[in-house]
């Protein structure tokens, strides 16, 4: 599955549009993650926990839009974008979406 943040693929011709997927997920800080972050935050540096969780985070959301693709159809999804929101207190949601399509050579 190819996936860009453009309108476009080069080298590719969009065939067929076949609509708007997405994947999400929400996730929860927990209070070890935070201890940590305290300390880091006082000290300065890279708070590597939190990293990680949201390069989890956006893994899982972008394997859910191209299984979302894949249901379509689809061999690419264009216009890719992500977006989060805070969804309450120490929780958030991270979303993933673009457009669903069929590309040829």
């Amino acid at each position: 599955m190819i996936i860009v943040t453009t309108e476009t693929i080069p080298g590719k011709k969009i065939v067929q549009s076949l609509g708007m997927v997405k994947g999400n997920t929400v996730r929860a800080r927990n209070i070890g993650k935070d201890i940590l972050a305290v300390i880091k935050n006082m000290i300065g540096g890279e708070i590597e926990e939190y990293t990680k969780m949201l390069s989890e985070s956006r893994e899982q959301a972008l394997d859910r839009m191209v299984d979302n693709a894949r249901e379509l159809g689809a061999n690419a999804v264009v216009t890719t974008c992500f977006a989060s929101a805070e969804i309450m207190n120490g929780a958030a949601e991270l979303l993933v979406y673009g457009t669903a399509v069929i590309i040829e050579d």
